[in-house]
């Protein structure tokens, strides 16, 4: 095979060479490969045994005869009697109603059903498992042919085969936006390139050591301090553990080596072979364990191949979505945003940090997109469209363009929000609404002037943390502290300390597994427990600040206890860096988020204590109505446009003007135009969001009439009997006063 797969060979040839090599060497009668095409039909495309003028002709769609079913279940067939098996379907064009014995293979390329590979005989006989193994290794040969595109064109004019058909996939609009690119996979597939091996011993030899280093490193993993104790956790990477042992798999990955192949090579046989498999099944639990067994096997991949785990790929061009399961923010923020055109996530959901983030960059987000990264390829061409939360891959030139002429027709949207800049931010009837912008980054900053907006209402120090291999030192906090207040100029910027925890892991800060980590060690009770991480930041922000006025903001505030430690480290560090001779700022604001419900009931005491508050709706609203924002199953169950919770933000602004305290709301609702006119129309005058959203939130102020809403909208809330959702009544307001949305 090796020696074939060197010939210069025209595809048809080569197809037509390979059929007749296995019928020789297997002692058949018959053997033939069925590609699958893009409308669900295996067409024959090489025989050796049936009437070569059926191949291009013989058609078989999926689930039907024994071909079709195999390509259904993703399952080999070994029969002595295969006119008896109940799929058996004849076809006149091939002769084949003479021979007995059958074994088909499925053809597989990372767990996608290509096509398959049958052998026939005369004789009834059970074909052995050495032959079945050599039949599914030369399969691997065929699904790289057909990856390479090698076997397009040998069908009739206008047949695509499966691998390369359009595709659009349906999932859930996280960020707005349309993205035209080609696709870079976040977490790129181990190319094998050396598939046979000429060396048996060696090569188990290879495999041997390769599986000894795995079995290593998971031991040294569950032998550390923090993955010690027992949990969720644990128990994941025993079942790593228990797999790396695993005889049958280890038996499996030396027999396809001892068939010929190289040690990798076999592992990728064997997990294209268990992932086609667990994916037929139907207990959830198991199919799920498919992540737990890729990420194995990749693992011992790249171990064979001498590779480091790249989490991003290599990206030549400068039109790139990243297709993914799911991702970290920092992990998005290792991808230069120049490139950057879109994110495809399999799961994820609206309030997800990763979503956050591109949000905050510009960057359209659909996810929920189920089954894009087995059947995308890196290069394939797609479109991302974060308006309807739909995904083109490989999309037809049709799609293409009406997607262009979309992209102008935004480009012009954003023109007329340009030229909204330099407006006053003010209703209708003379409300005047601070629009301020949430950062985290240099690179967002740009963007303040551009979009009109009056200041920085958040930004989050933590993502210079979350991309840092080591935590950042005071000097490198100070610079870009100071780097931030200089590119605003005279707006006002508020800091929110460090918000780490829950989702929001750093790798070199070691913490205990927790089964809850959303409501456990996180924000600002992970500072207090840790002194020196803060007082570290808080010296950088004075340092940076100094001769300016700086706005501190303390995250995840639960008691008045937490926010009077908090208020003495920064009173400490201030005298010491005055002691020092630093100069210090000019004026020093102190904020705290209101992001749990117990804030609520001590609104008067909390204002006491600072100069002003920020609403982080996207927590508060979480732990309001008990829903996980990264939960995508039950987040759309929950509007946060809804009167209880409306209700409790009026409580807040309440307490603001009692105590003469600024209030902001900083969080999902405030970019959106229709939950920030409920906002307005509740007495907020100080919303921060994305600079994406800060256009179509002052084109939406400039026509409200807030004063108006302010009436309808209480007595709304105060309705016992109200029907309907708050939703659709404000769709309905806007609707009847032309307020753009």
């Amino acid at each position: 095979m090796r020696e074939l797969m060197a010939e210069p060979l025209e595809p048809q040839a080569r197809l037509d060479e390979i059929v007749r090599q296995i019928a020789a060497n297997m002692v058949a009668e018959v053997c033939s490969l069925y590609i699958l095409r893009a409308d669900g039909v295996l067409e024959l495309y090489a025989t050796e045994g049936l009437n070569p003028g059926s191949v291009h002709l013989a058609q078989l769609r999926l689930g039907e005869g024994l071909v079709g079913t195999i390509a259904a279940t993703a399952r080999a067939l070994n029969l002595n009697d295969a006119q008896k098996h109940p799929a058996f379907t004849y076809l006149s064009e091939t002769g084949e109603e003479i021979y007995n014995s059958f074994l088909g293979v499925p053809i597989l390329r990372a767990g996608r059903i290509l096509g398959v590979l049958v052998v026939q005989n005369k004789a009834k006989r059970v074909y052995r498992d050495e032959e079945t193994e050599a039949l599914e290794t030369v399969g691997m040969v065929v699904a790289e042919m057909v990856a390479a595109g090698s076997l397009e064109g040998l069908s009739r004019p206008g047949v695509v085969l499966d691998l390369s058909r359009p595709v659009m996939i349906e999932g859930a609009a996280l960020a707005d936006g349309i993205g035209l690119g080609s696709v870079v996979l976040h977490e790129p597939r181990v190319v094998v390139t050396n598939l046979f091996n000429e060396d048996v011993e060696g090569e188990v030899a290879r495999l041997d050591g390769a599986l000894s280093s795995l079995r290593i490193s998971i031991e040294d993993m569950l032998s550390r301090r923090d993955i010690a104790a027992e949990g969720e956790h644990r128990a994941v990477l025993e079942a790593y553990r228990m797999f790396a042992n695993d005889r049958g798999w280890v038996r499996k990955l030396e027999e396809a080596v001892r068939n010929g192949l190289t040690a990798e090579a076999s592992v990728e046989k064997v997990q294209s072979d268990m992932r086609a498999r667990m994916m037929h099944m139907a207990d959830p639990y198991l199919r799920e364990r498919l992540h737990d067994f890729d990420d194995l096997a990749n693992r011992l991949l790249r171990q064979l191949m001498g590779q480091a785990a790249d989490l991003f790929g290599e990206d030549g061009g400068g039109d790139a979505i990243i297709v993914c399961r799911n991702m970290g923010a920092a992990e998005l923020l290792d991808y230069r945003r120049e490139q950057v055109r879109g994110l495809v996530l399999e799961e994820g959901a609206a309030t997800s940090h990763v979503v956050i983030v591109a949000k905050a960059l510009g960057i359209p987000v659909v996810g929920q997109a189920k089954g894009a990264v087995s059947m995308a390829e890196k290069g394939d061409a797609i479109i991302v469209d974060g308006e309807k939360g739909v995904v083109h891959l490989r999309p037809p030139s049709d799609i293409e363009d009406v997607y262009a002429e979309r992209v102008a027709f935004r480009a012009l949207r954003q023109e007329r929000y340009r030229q909204l800049r330099d407006q006053p931010s003010e209703t209708k009837d003379g409300r005047r609404i601070r629009l301020l912008v949430n950062a985290g980054l240099l690179v967002d900053l740009p963007q303040l002037a551009d979009s009109g907006a009056d200041g920085v209402g958040l930004f989050r120090t933590e993502l210079q943390f979350m991309v840092a291999s080591a935590m950042p030192k005071t000097s490198e906090q100070e610079r870009l502290y100071a780097s931030v207040l200089d590119a605003a100029g005279d707006k006002p910027v508020t800091f929110r300390t460090l918000d780490v925890g829950g989702d929001k892991v750093l790798s070199y800060l070691h913490q205990s597994a927790e089964e809850n980590p959303a409501l456990g060690y996180r924000a600002l009770r992970l500072a207090l427990d840790k002194p020196g991480l803060m007082r570290t930041q808080l010296r950088a922000l004075l340092r940076a600040a100094g001769g300016r006025e700086l706005r501190v903001m303390f995250p995840m505030v639960t008691d008045m206890e937490e926010l009077k430690q908090a208020r003495d480290l920064i009173s400490r560090e201030f005298k010491q860096q005055t002691r020092f001779g630093h100069v210090m700022p000019r004026r020093l604001k102190l904020g705290a988020m209101i992001e749990v419900p117990s804030m609520l009931y001590q609104l008067d005491e909390l204002m006491a204590l600072v100069d002003f508050v920020s609403i982080g709706s996207n927590d508060l609203f979480q732990f309001f109505c008990a829903v996980d924002r990264g939960n995508a199953q039950i987040a759309g169950r929950f509007d946060d446009l809804s009167p209880p919770f409306l209700k409790a933000l009026r409580e807040i602004l309440r307490a603001g003007e009692r105590n003469d305290v600024s209030v902001t709301l900083c969080g999902e609702m405030a970019g959106q135009p229709l939950s920030a006119m409920a906002l307005i129309a509740l007495g907020i005058k100080s919303i921060s969001m994305t600079t994406s959203s800060i256009g179509p939130v002052k084109a939406m102020l400039l026509e409200l009439d807030a004063g108006d809403l302010s009436r309808e909208l209480d007595a709304f809330l105060e309705n016992r009997f109200r029907q309907g959702r708050l939703r659709d009544f404000l769709r309905d307001y806007a609707a009847r006063n032309s307020i753009p949305l």
